[in-house]
């Protein structure tokens, strides 16, 4: 049966033919089977990767009415470049209200210092006064002395007779005069302590008003400071170098604070992101080097390092991530996000030419 097939195929030349090709098949799927298996044990490679930069959203801090806008889409901006203005008018009007403000809050404090002051010397006058009674009521008091001594001495006399009834009674009225006099400068002195201790009142409350004034002498500094914030904030600025994306507002647009209007994206750094399989980072190190290889420039290859792992896996990031508890468990194999840096090696040009966003395949030596 052999030697039949044998001259079958020597006396047939197409045969001949389908054996030679047939057995370059086998050698060249051999040998390529043979390569891809000592290269997958020094190599993790994925094509589940993509361009990744800075995306800094431009958000602005106070709402108005657009003004002016300054930039277009795809624009290279430096950072402090103004992008956008926000009609001010209203800004300026509570900066004006808030200047208002704290000239009334320092002309009140004014007026609190000068009660305070003003208080503060009638006390002093109080002070003088009651120290005055005390002195008079001393002097009142050695005159009443006095004559209570004459009387007693007039007294013992006219029991004696040797004075008369006039002499006597002129010693009484002297005694009970000078005693009246004490009375009165009592009551007196009575009278400037309460006052004084009015007057004090008066300097403690005085001195409380001191203190609210300067209160809201503070506040509104606080007022006018945040309204001037508020007024720097219409003019919206590029916070780094990069370029614009589409820019979506007009003159006349009505923007709120808050709300993402547009993007600059940050040239200075470039990464990719690769989400390898979870069964690929057993021999994946951080510093490893990687070969890079972009859709859009197939020819220009780029280089890189393992700079980074995810701390969970992409699925638990999304909205609605698996719940293997539900009793509808299916396992699948999950990927991490590796973050791999460019190395220093590439060219500034060929790194210029990356975008965000663009497909990748990448090739770790774990090896």
């Amino acid at each position: 049966m052999d030697k039949s097939i044998a001259d079958s195929a020597a006396k047939n030349p197409m045969n001949k033919k389908f054996m030679f090709i047939f057995a370059a098949l086998i050698l060249v799927g051999g040998s390529y089977g043979t390569y891809k298996y000592i290269h997958s044990q020094a190599h993790e490679t994925t094509d589940d990767a993509q361009v990744e930069k800075n995306m800094s959203p431009i958000i602005p801090r106070v709402g108005g009415y657009v003004s002016k806008v300054f930039v277009k889409d795809n624009d290279l901006v430096k950072k402090g470049d103004t992008l956008f203005v926000i009609d001010s008018q209203d800004y300026l009007v509570k900066v004006q209200e808030a200047q208002a403000a704290l000239l009334a809050a320092e002309s009140s404090f004014e007026v609190s210092k000068a009660d305070v002051s003003a208080t503060s010397a009638n006390v002093a006058i109080s002070d003088a006064t009651v120290q005055s009674n005390s002195q008079s009521i001393e002097m009142a008091q050695i005159r009443a002395k006095q004559a209570t001594n004459d009387y007693q001495r007039y007294e013992n006399l006219y029991k004696n007779h040797s004075i008369t009834k006039q002499q006597y009674e002129q010693a009484l009225t002297a005694k009970l005069e000078a005693e009246k006099q004490v009375e009165v400068l009592k009551q007196q002195r009575n009278a400037s302590a309460s006052q004084r201790n009015a007057v004090v009142s008066k300097t403690a409350v005085a001195s409380k008003q001191t203190s609210v004034a300067q209160a809201n002498i503070e506040r509104a500094k606080a007022t006018l400071e945040a309204a001037r914030l508020n007024l720097s904030y219409t003019v919206i600025t590029a916070s780094v170098d990069g370029q614009v994306s589409n820019v979506k507002i007009q003159p006349g647009q009505m923007v709120n604070p808050g709300a993402a209007l547009f993007y600059i994206v940050d040239n200075t750094e470039t990464w990719v992101v690769a989400n390898f399989k979870e069964t690929q980072l057993n021999k994946m190190r951080l510093g490893q080097k990687v070969e890079i290889k972009i859709d859009a420039y197939p020819d220009a290859p780029f280089e890189g390092e393992v700079n980074s792992f995810s701390p969970a896996t992409g699925s638990r990031f999304s909205l609605l991530p698996p719940d293997n508890a539900t009793g509808n468990f299916v396992k699948t194999v999950q990927r991490i996000p590796v973050k791999i840096k460019l190395t220093k090696n590439n060219q500034t040009e060929n790194i210029s030419l990356l975008r965000p966003g663009m497909n990748a395949d990448v090739d770790v030596h774990v090896g």
